[in-house]
């Protein structure tokens, strides 16, 4: 195990990142000179200077094109303008080589060796010695070692053999492919100037890829399971906040802590995990896309995220913040601490990045602190550009520990729970070191908010059909929510024809719509899956009947088709089976006295139904079946009239979503044998065995029920 940065060994090696930082800088110069010697031919200066004195401007160009193109000189340029690409492209085909290139592949050769020279496995495992010899023999002898070394050992075997030089071989192959676009890429990965712009292989910018991740950032707050709860620690110290970060793991969620310190005063933690596995874009800022922001952009939705999570926690103004993240939450709390604003109102004490690529960012307070802990193996750190322990001097002022040890697999080195776990045992003064600057937060955690992030504000549940003024109504059985809201259910409502007199006999007092000599039944169900009534389903029997006040057996179908809250006519409700006693109490004490706990089991996908009331023993009704063919239909508003306390009530049961009409319905309606409202109003009907003459509903729903209003008082 070594931490720190080298390998300290005796000999040559010492000298090799001395050496190979020199002919960097040496090929950075030699590739500007070249870029400058390219663009000065195409300057019209000096194309008018040749017109003024022709055998002195010809000379001067001959000898800038002789500098850039024979072999013996620079070689092409690899940039330096239209007139450079070119160049450098034609040049490749044609075989002829960079003076600046073969610097600069030399530079990487030595640090490949150094880094060899301090991993004998590198130089014990024949494949990898091999594409380390292939670097001195051009763009066929490493393509041709990395072919092999991925045919014999697969993608992570590859990935995992290479890690320690995975940087300086990738600008090794991207210095010597014949593809243009991605060297400037290999030349900032190769001199260190900055974080890689492109792909190294294909050329992709990662800045056009990065901005494809968009969003404001959110943060809502969420509860921890019990098992995570119980991970928690009580006391924050260095390996408690590791292990509160282990606890919630990738899963698109951060925490804050307030601590209270050894001096008494609270300070503040923020904690952020690495990418979420799942959807490459998803809403969580934490994803694929959202990771490969984090690394690229100094902002992005993951960094907003955490900071109205941090907002939300209401941390004072001019408190004492500490960021720590893993991975990708590195990155963002890296991105993060360069908010200027954030900066402004909280004093950020500490940033601490864990197997993070953050080599090219900086905090927006010189004083903020920064640790970065990166194990040499782990090819994450590198993906900015720059792998741990090379040969450039990027972080003055950080406190970084580069190690490695025996779990060399990727991406098992990678994990959060292998960094603790070397934290603890193997990196003793890396762990008193951070713990001595971390003594300030140590303390017993005075509070503790876990919030699920977000790429953007997530909207209300049914926003905005379900966003209505609410109350609470007391009742006997306790307060009640009003209006009742389901975010998420299914529905359907099946018409049967019964008798009209039957109706009749069943409406108390109201009229029932006749056809004839039939009259309209309905038997309406709602699966509602997520309601301020809890989880609940819902079986109801009515009857169509007219408007109370003025039955009109020709206009009822026209008064039909008007909007609910200017219609008379409605369902006149004869009972409600609901499956859990607080829905049931709540209809019984706001809504109709006829309502009735009781088993229910409702299964609607918009193709089936599967219905049941009751137990197998004392069954009420089964309806089951297809629903066969289908068209689009209008909302399934509903008038429902109901009978509480001798008195009948109207009110409305708002929808919203798409709905389908089931003109030929297959199912068949089977009435048990049990005593109870429902099934002695499914006999009286004779609806036993009796099939509906068409359906209508939805796999999934909103659904909005007020309180009813007094129509006919007791």
């Amino acid at each position: 195990m070594t931490a720190g940065g080298g390998p300290g060994e005796a000999g040559a090696a010492p000298r090799l990142p001395a050496a190979a930082r020199e002919l960097a800088e040496i090929a950075h110069t030699l590739r500007e000179a070249s870029a400058h010697a390219t663009a000065a031919l195409a300057d019209p200066r000096i194309a008018a200077a040749a017109c003024r004195a022709p055998r002195e401007g010809w000379r001067a160009q001959r000898a800038l094109a002789r500098a850039v193109t024979n072999p013996a000189g620079l070689g092409w340029a690899p940039s330096g303008g239209a007139l450079g690409v070119l160049g450098a492209k034609l040049g490749g085909f044609a075989g002829a080589t960079s003076l600046p290139v073969s610097v600069m592949t030399t530079s990487l050769r030595l640090r490949i060796a150094e880094v060899a020279a301090a991993e004998p496995a590198l130089a014990e495992d024949p494949l990898v010695r091999r594409l380390i010899e292939a670097a001195g023999e051009g763009r066929a002898g490493v393509a041709g070692a990395l072919r092999a070394l991925i045919a014999d050992r697969g993608a992570a075997g590859a990935l995992t053999a290479l890690s320690p030089v995975f940087s300086e071989v990738l600008a090794l192959h991207a210095l010597l492919d014949r593809n243009p676009l991605n060297d400037h890429t290999a030349w900032l990965i190769a001199t260190g100037a900055g974080a890689a712009t492109a792909d190294p292989l294909t050329g992709l910018s990662n800045r056009v890829i990065a901005r494809l991740d968009r969003g404001l950032g959110a943060a809502v707050r969420t509860e921890p399971t019990a098992a995570e709860a119980a991970r928690f620690c009580r006391d924050a110290s260095l390996l408690g906040l590791l292990g509160d970060l282990t606890a919630i793991g990738p899963t698109g969620r951060a925490l804050v802590l307030t601590v209270r310190g050894p001096d008494d005063v609270e300070r503040y933690v923020l904690l952020a995990p690495g990418m979420r596995m799942g959807v490459p874009d998803d809403a969580s800022p934490a994803d694929l896309l959202g990771a490969f922001s984090s690394t690229v952009l100094d902002s992005g939705p993951y960094s907003r995220s955490l900071a109205k999570a941090i907002a939300d926690h209401r941390v004072p103004a001019g408190a004492d913040l500490a960021l720590i993240g893993h991975s990708a939450g590195g990155a963002a709390v890296m991105s993060l601490s360069q908010d200027t604003a954030l900066n402004a109102r909280h004093r950020l004490t500490h940033v601490i990045a864990i197997g993070s690529p953050i080599d090219f960012k900086r905090p927006a307070n010189p004083a903020t602190w920064v640790a970065s802990i990166t194990n040499r193996h782990d090819l994450i750190p590198s993906l900015d550009g720059q792998g741990s322990g090379n040969c450039f001097e990027r972080r003055p002022g950080w406190y970084v520990v580069d190690y490695t040890d025996p779990t060399h697999l990727f991406p098992a080195c990678h994990s959060l729970e292998q960094y603790a776990a070397n934290i603890e045992h193997d990196l003793p003064e890396a762990r008193a070191e951070i713990e001595q600057r971390l003594a300030p937060y140590c303390g017993p955690v005075a509070e503790r908010r876990l919030y699920q992030l977000y790429d953007d504000a997530r909207r209300p549940p049914g926003f905005p059909f379900l966003t209505v003024a609410d109350r609470l109504e007391p009742t006997p059985d306790g307060p009640v929510e009003l209006p009742a809201r389901t975010s998420d259910a299914s529905s359907l409502t099946a018409w049967f024809t019964i008798d009209a007199a039957s109706a009749a006999a069943v409406t108390g007092g109201c009229v029932p719509v006749r056809v004839g000599p039939w009259a309209l039944a309905a038997l309406h169900v709602h699966d509602h899956r997520a309601s301020t009534l809890g989880p609940h389903h819902e079986i109801t029997l009515g009857v169509l009947v007219h408007d109370p006040w003025c039955p009109r057996p020709v206009g009822v179908w026209w008064d039909l088709l008007r909007r609910p809250q200017l219609r008379g006519a409605g369902l006149r409700t004869l009972a409600t089976a609901l499956s859990t006693p607080a829905a049931g109490a709540a209809h019984r004490n706001v809504w109709s006295d006829d309502a009735f706990t009781a088993p229910v089991d409702v299964h609607l996908d918009g193709r089936t139904a599967a219905l049941t009331v009751g137990s197998p023993d004392a069954r009420t009704l089964t309806l089951a079946g297809t629903l066969g063919p289908s068209g689009p239909w209008r909302s399934g508003d509903l008038v429902l009239y109901s009978v509480r306390k001798g008195a009948v009530l109207r009110s409305l049961v708002r929808t919203h979503g798409p709905a389908r009409l089931y003109p030929a319905p297959r199912t068949r309606l089977h009435v048990g044998a049990a005593d109870n409202a429902l099934a002695d109003g499914l006999r009286a009907l004779g609806l036993d065995e009796a099939r509906p003459i068409l359906c209508h509903g939805s796999p999934r729903r909103l659904v909005r029920r007020d309180a009813g209003a007094l129509v006919f008082p007791a």
